[in-house]
């Protein structure tokens, strides 16, 4: 490989990890900065709610039952007054796409323990 394709490369994958990092910290983020989530949860539920009530047909993540992977998961999604009418997926590299399915064997885990305990 070039050397240029190979800091391209490096390029990438530092910023898949700065954005992964990101997202994963946000909230402590918003903690930080404001010393309480509870406004950006806030904010959060009246955007959803003004673009169920105006049938936005806006792209959004948000949680939503994905049948391919049998779980919820939170994807970009086209969400209006009907509720999620198409779940949108990125293109994913396989590592990311096994990631995801990792995510989601583990969310089908939780959740099959969860109701096992419910049933007790």
């Amino acid at each position: 490989m070039p050397a240029d394709q190979a800091i391209a490369r490096r390029d990438v994958v530092e910023l898949r990890q700065a954005v992964e990092h990101d997202v994963r910290y946000a909230n402590i983020t918003i903690i930080e900065g404001i010393g309480a989530s509870q406004l950006g949860i806030g904010m959060v539920s009246a955007r959803i709610a003004e673009i169920v009530l105006r049938d936005e047909h806006a792209v959004v993540p948000i949680g939503v039952f994905n049948p391919r992977f049998g779980v919820t998961l939170s994807m970009p999604a086209i969400l209006g007054r009907n509720g999620v009418s198409r779940i949108l997926e990125p293109a994913m590299t396989e590592d990311e796409l096994q990631g995801l399915q990792r995510s989601a064997d583990t969310l089908k885990a939780a959740s099959k323990r969860i109701g096992a305990l419910a049933d007790a």
